[in-house]
């Protein structure tokens, strides 16, 4: 709105009835600041029916206003015309302009914007929360990083993920998940300063912006005891509902001005060290460090690779026998997924197929291993059965069912000889609704299989709320035996418990003579490991087939 310059008020009747009726309220006021005309406008917003007459202080004074950003007062003006301040008038934000007369004196309107600015503070604002929201935690980085190049004051922003919160989301729904993130948000708010800024940036992600004295002597130090705070403090436990729940959090930090002198370096940077803290186990927080940015080159370069993997077919699979203890004859193989790069040459399956599950990837690369796998062992003169490993991901969607019953039908295979591996991850996520996919599975006529048995916390549970056919003993056991006696014990409990449940158990990664005869004694109906077959192509896997099933090597027998 801008501020009126107009001559002296006139004494015409028709006129000043006409600025009495304007619908901007309206203050005249004399060279010494006395209010000589208020509108009737003005006069319902001061709550003052008679204002005319008093010193404009006074009436400021009479209704409440709070101390002006500026002062509005002629005679601490007179060098800055026109001049605006931002008046507290009560509950109202009031914005007021002071402009000369020609004549003498002065003009002062006043425009409310309490809405006006609760509007753009509401668009700072995320509404689950009442935190700041991506937007508004830019601005005020922005803000606190230019006041810090004045001041020399460090600042940190940290970068916060919460662990376990996505099964907590889908087991008990979006409303716990809602009211869970509300707590967190309390927790977060009395862990920071008051000066400090706390966001929401989405889903269960959060940031802090953390001021600092201006020696600058707390920092490092004040970041990283609040990121200590935060990791214990997110991670106790939370009553929701009536739900007892255990959430964690990982932080990155990053430091400006040296890792940063910008809102933009300085939210990569800390995401980057939050990346460096889930990638470590999760529940903890990292620095960032320089060379986190040419890694995350190298990871990005990585996945591009990977997509253009996919779309040119450049996977392979090796099939590694699994041989039957009381016969030594082959039973099966499972196949394993290979990327022989161009360039790079083999890539390591524990380095691309965690990234692929992390971008999406996996759900057609697995759907791709599932037919080639299955198509494979459609072909073999000998019923042996293909394993083919699944990813937790491949459970999400729903469609994991309707996938498997297609490439059986396109491919021919048994479905009897088809064995899908799962590991404990796939059903820590949403119990329930995996096991109403195997169910689904088992449906199908596939056979059902837990890798890598005994090293989770709930693998014995799992038995009971589902039927598998084999249980895989991770090699770790097999390759502790030798010399550990505690391994001997696990694997011989895993042997029994699965022959009293009708399960088939396989111990995985055996290497050498002495493991083989320990897992015969122990009881275990198959092995699997260099010892007895390293992956092998295709084509020798279906000729290892021909002749007669293989026999284990004559010295392990």
């Amino acid at each position: 709105m801008s501020a009126l310059a107009a001559p002296s008020p006139p004494a015409t009747p028709s006129f000043a009835a006409a600025l009495a009726e304007m619908a901007v309220p309206l203050l005249l006021l004399d060279a010494a600041g006395t209010i000589t005309f208020a509108n009737a406008c003005a006069a319902a917003l001061l709550a003052c029916p008679a204002p005319a007459g008093l010193p404009l202080p006074a009436l400021l004074a009479a209704c409440g206003a709070a101390e002006p950003e500026g002062g509005i007062l002629p005679e601490a003006l007179r060098a800055a015309w026109p001049v605006r301040s931002r008046l507290t008038l009560g509950d109202r934000l009031v914005e007021a302009a002071l402009a000369p007369l020609s004549s003498g004196g002065f003009a002062l309107t006043f425009e409310d914007v309490t809405e006006l600015l609760r509007g753009a503070a509401l668009a700072r604002q995320e509404p689950l929360t009442g935190l700041c929201n991506r937007v508004g935690l830019h601005d005020r980085l922005d803000a606190a990083l230019a006041e810090a190049a004045h001041s020399d004051a460090p600042l940190a922003v940290l970068m916060l993920d919460l662990d376990r919160f996505k099964a907590v989301n889908d087991t008990l729904g979006h409303p716990v998940g809602d009211a869970l993130l509300r707590k967190v948000a309390e927790r977060l708010r009395k862990a920071t300063r008051s000066g400090d800024v706390v966001a929401r940036l989405g889903g269960d992600e959060f940031a802090i912006i953390q001021g600092g004295p201006s020696s600058g002597a707390e920092q490092p130090q004040a970041a990283e005891a609040l990121a200590r705070r935060l990791v214990d403090l997110v991670g106790r436990t939370y009553v929701v509902d009536g739900h007892m729940l255990n959430v964690g959090v990982s932080v990155g930090v990053a430091l400006s001005p040296a890792d940063g002198r910008n809102a933009d370096d300085l939210l990569k940077h800390a995401d980057l060290a939050l990346y460096r803290a889930k990638a470590e186990g999760r529940g903890t927080y990292r620095f960032f460090e320089p060379a986190m940015n040419a890694q995350m080159q190298a990871r990005r370069s990585l996945e591009i690779d990977l997509r253009r993997a996919l779309a040119l077919k450049q996977f392979d699979l090796a099939f590694q026998p699994q041989i039957q203890l009381e016969t030594g004859q082959v039973v099966g193989f499972e196949a394993l997924l290979r990327w022989n790069h161009p360039e790079r040459g083999p890539v390591s399956p524990a380095l691309f197929i965690p990234l692929a599950e992390e971008i999406g990837l996996i759900v057609g690369i697995g759907e791709w291993a599932l037919r080639t796998a299955c198509r494979e062992a459609a072909g073999w003169t000998q019923p042996a059965s293909i394993a083919v490993n699944l990813s937790p991901v491949q459970f999400r969607g729903g469609r994991l069912v309707e996938t498997v019953m297609h490439v059986l039908a396109q491919t021919g295979l048994d479905p009897a000889r088809l064995e899908l591996e799962i590991t404990e991850g796939a059903l820590l996520e949403n119990t329930d609704s995996v096991l109403d996919v195997l169910n689904g599975l088992r449906a199908l006529g596939v056979k059902i299989s837990m890798d890598d048995f005994g090293t989770g916390y709930s693998s014995l549970s799992y038995l009971q709320k589902f039927p598998f056919d084999k249980i895989k003993i991770d090699q770790s056991f097999v390759r502790g035996m030798e010399g550990n006696a505690e391994c001997g014990a696990i694997v011989r409990a895993i042997a029994r418990l699965g022959a009293s449940l009708g399960m088939r158990t396989t111990a995985e990664g055996v290497e050498t003579a002495t493991q083989l005869d320990a897992i015969r004694a122990e009881g275990c109906t198959e092995v699997q490991g260099y010892l007895t077959g390293r992956p092998m192509p295709a084509a020798q896997a279906a000729a290892l087939l021909i002749p007669s099933p293989a026999a284990l090597p004559a010295d392990a027998a």
